[in-house]
């Protein structure tokens, strides 16, 4: 892929130096921009990876994310039956099939440049956007978001009404992780870049964001930011500076994570049927 990438920083120079723009870019600019949509489907390229047991972003995928919409103007499309006005068509989803993923009708909605992998359920509605990266046999349920370049990763369970935010500019900021074997209860938000460890459970309704913190039982530590792999996570309320504000009668509290052990019975209860993957 170097040479793709390239191709798409001196394309990033010369946008940011105004030497092209949405109303002078080319055919040979264009098929620059759609190689690389190409290959953010295929996931032979990603917004993210893992070097030394640290997430960090591949600021030039981001680049081609942000040309994407800074060379082309908006068009019409028809998606069923109705008109909508994108500077990107939405995914061809017709490979799906072939490689066992399904995307269910009526609102599951995946853009170009998402990459879906296989054995995957999308239950509708949902919504992938561009440069996120759903890993194999991962299951995005009813009512979920997975945000611009997200990263997800194999074997992940998104409960229903979860929303994976997306992080696109800018472009040095890694965006939000939930790396493999992860389970996010119904109702979870996990936003601002926020790494969720591998083979986590978090409970429904929690929030995971860098401004709350996550106090781990296992290691006696106060984290932002991140869930350590194999952990138990839920919201918990802890006592707020303000506490003692005479408004606040009976104490004022914000929001917490507490993160435990992992234990064989919740293990057990996140399994999935395996009849749904028949």
């Amino acid at each position: 892929m170097s040479a793709l990438q390239d191709e798409i920083e001196q394309l990033w120079t010369q946008y940011n130096d105004g030497e092209v723009g949405a109303d002078s870019a080319g055919e040979d600019e264009y098929a620059t921009l759609e190689a690389f949509l190409d290959a953010l489907e295929a996931g032979e390229i990603r917004a993210a990876e893992k070097r030394t047991d640290a997430w960090e972003a591949n600021e030039w995928v981001k680049q081609g994310i942000l040309l994407n919409f800074g060379l082309r103007s908006i068009g019409q499309y028809e998606h069923g039956g109705v008109t909508y006005n994108d500077v990107l068509p939405l995914a061809d989803t017709s490979g799906y099939g072939d490689r066992s993923s399904r995307n269910t009708p009526d609102g599951t909605v995946v853009r170009q440049g998402a990459h879906v992998g296989s054995n995957c359920i999308l239950m509708s509605p949902a919504f992938v956007n561009i440069g996120a990266y759903v890993g194999d046999g991962t299951l995005v349920d009813s009512c979920d978001t997975v945000g611009s370049c997200a990263q997800i990763g194999e074997n992940v369970k998104l409960g229903a009404n979860t929303l994976i935010g997306g992080v696109l500019e800018p472009v040095e900021n890694a965006p939000v992780i939930v790396e493999d074997d992860v389970s996010l209860g119904a109702g979870c938000r996990v936003t601002s870049g926020f790494v969720v460890g591998e083979n986590s459970v978090v409970g429904e309704n929690t929030l995971l964001t860098p401004r709350i913190p996550v106090y781990d039982l296992v290691e006696d530590e106060v984290l932002y930011g991140e869930l350590p792999a194999d952990r138990r996570a839920f919201t918990r309320f802890v006592e707020s500076s303000i506490s003692g504000h005479d408004l606040f009668d009976g104490g004022a509290y914000k929001p917490a994570v507490v993160a435990t052990d992992l234990e064989t019975e919740t293990l057990e209860a996140t399994e999935r049927e395996e009849v749904l993957r028949e």
